[in-house]
């Protein structure tokens, strides 16, 4: 089914997405909101810039994005796929616990804020190129992946992982990360390190035609909670 989305306002176009019984195309998307909310068993192809809140508290469905994206993507997503053939503005994955992000281009500030993990449940974005200020802040679980692709420079902006107590942030970079706030400790990334994210890797290539090896072979940072940090002390699940 394909829906133009042109003249209709951000209720009527998620009414149409709703009612729709099988996979829905969206095309002329300007900005209308919180396209995908709660969605379990459909998949959404976007044609636009969809606005803020694309996927909250996705359960399941997949949604992708032939455009840019606006702040919010994924916000408290459970479950499902968000794919964005483009970029995405701030608090891409906020308190995410489950699903998976990719976007190709870059992603503004908090990206993985108070992101969580449980059990089987471990959230993931992935980003192709750079990201902003405050990223995983809070991190309680899950992993963020900054590929830095196409620039030499770090491709994150400051304080990275401010009150981070659980999860992992991989950073590919020859520019070790300095400044990092107590609560965090950097390492260069192991083989072991490597090879736990290699398959979002070779899937982050498949869906934008990249090359898987000339995206592994190249230094990456690892950011990991420190265990005797006050925040993770806050906590039952440590």
């Amino acid at each position: 089914m394909t829906i133009a989305a042109q003249n209709l306002d951000f209720q009527e176009l998620n009414r149409q997405v709703k009612a729709a019984e099988e996979n829905v195309v969206v095309t002329g998307c300007f900005g209308q909101r919180f396209i995908g909310t709660g969605l379990k068993a459909k998949a959404i192809t976007i044609h636009g810039t969809p606005g803020n809140a694309l996927g909250s508290y996705l359960d399941g469905g997949e949604i992708t994005v032939f455009g840019n994206a606006q702040d919010a993507v994924g916000d408290t997503m459970n479950d499902g796929q968000i794919v964005i053939h483009g970029s995405a503005g701030d608090a891409l994955g906020y308190a995410m616990r489950g699903g998976e992000i990719f976007v190709e281009g870059d992603a503004g500030y908090r990206t993985g804020i108070h992101m969580k993990e449980y059990e089987a449940k471990r959230p993931v974005i992935v980003v192709g190129g750079k990201v902003g200020s405050f990223l995983g802040e809070y991190l309680a679980g899950g992993l963020l992946l900054v590929l830095g692709l196409d620039t030499e420079r770090l491709p994150i902006g400051n304080f990275p992982g401010t009150g981070m107590h659980g999860g992992q942030i991989f950073i590919r970079t020859k520019v070790e990360p300095q400044g990092l706030p107590k609560q965090v400790m950097v390492s260069q990334a192991t083989d072991e390190d490597l090879a736990s994210i290699r398959s979002f890797v070779v899937k982050f290539a498949e869906l934008f035609s990249r090359d898987v090896a000339q995206i592994m072979d190249h230094p990456y940072y690892v950011l990991r909670p420190n265990a005797t940090n006050p925040y993770k002390q806050l906590y039952v699940a440590n």
